[in-house]
């Protein structure tokens, strides 16, 4: 009897623990799990555990944690483990061509967009900022370049008009799950996936998200903001100056409504949101947060700020 194919899954975030999953459920044998350092979380800023660590611990595969796979003895002892395939989620380490080539399998990367499109880091937040009408999954053939490598299978998914980064993170961590899940079940049934070389046309980069983007400018079309306010949410937030107080903007919708007010301007407030004037179009924000407290729709916002109502009458400025 030949014995079981041997995986070594390497990830970190919530995004992976889905395909970490997936893996132990294929039959094949995880036999180590490699995932960032710890590093400092929350407000005493202690050492925390990634979520794949705390998913592999409770599982009880060993974990590893090295800070580079550049380092030969880090390599000697990633050989040891003698993995047929190696799967990459999400990790967050370059792989070094001797790395990508220890395995007989070579290595497997889950990507959340439809490759060439959104190569990178933040491929789920640039889709929805730019519009996209569609994403997906790709499960990818791992090389030297940064989400270069072949496609083996894809997922497709909508965008819908109310997804933000998180809804469309979990759906495309479940998909990806699928995606692999799909892809373990054939080659352990014996096949060998078809690699689909990435067109040159149609390659755009998805750089990692910075937490200075999150400023709203309301010179900027409505449209633009609103997809801003759905790609950051929960990640890193969109943040405005509203009469005077700082907020995060949790939740606003482009208006088609004209003006000739300057951008920035409240143009009304009421139960269904605020009314900000933007370059083109009007952005209504529904839901808000204030410094130290938590997310609320416009009305209860308004409640406590009911000179609003009056000033929006006047086009009164924000900032």
């Amino acid at each position: 009897m030949s014995r079981p194919l041997r995986l070594v899954f390497a990830g970190t975030p919530e995004f992976s623990v889905p395909c970490l999953e997936a893996c132990r459920a294929s039959g094949a044998e995880v036999v180590a799990v490699y995932t960032q350092p710890d590093r400092p979380a929350g407000r005493g800023r202690k050492l925390a555990p990634s979520p794949v660590k705390q998913a592999a611990l409770a599982a009880g595969i060993a974990v590893e944690q090295p800070e580079t796979l550049k380092d030969a003895a880090v390599q000697a002892a990633l050989a040891a483990h003698a993995p047929d395939l190696m799967v990459v989620v999400a990790y967050g380490l370059i792989l070094p061509r001797k790395v990508l080539a220890l395995p007989r399998l070579g290595c497997w990367n889950v990507h959340a967009s439809l490759l060439p499109r959104w190569r990178g880091a933040a491929p789920i937040q640039r889709a929805i900022l730019a519009g996209d009408a569609e994403t997906g999954v790709d499960l990818m053939q791992m090389e030297a370049g940064l989400d270069t490598g072949p496609v083996l299978l894809e997922k497709r998914t909508a965008i819908s008009p109310d997804d933000t980064g998180g809804t469309l993170h979990d759906r495309l961590a479940t998909l990806g799950a699928a995606a692999l899940a799909e892809g373990l079940a054939r080659v352990l049934a014996g096949e060998t996936l078809a690699a689909t070389s990435q067109p040159a046309e149609g390659v755009t980069y998805a750089h990692k998200l910075d937490k200075a983007e999150g400023r709203l400018d309301f010179n900027r079309h409505a449209i633009e903001l609103e997809r801003q306010v759905r790609a950051f949410d929960p990640w890193p937030g969109s943040d405005a100056v509203i009469a005077g107080e700082p907020l995060r903007i949790w939740a606003a919708r482009a208006l088609d409504h004209t003006h000739e007010t300057a951008p920035g301007s409240l143009l009304g407030a009421g139960r269904e949101g605020i009314d900000i004037a933007c370059g083109k179009g009007t952005l209504r924000i529904t839901a808000v947060q204030r410094a130290g407290g938590k997310r609320i729709g416009a009305a209860d916002y308004l409640n406590a700020r009911p000179e609003l109502r009056s000033l929006s009458s006047l086009g009164r400025g924000l900032g």
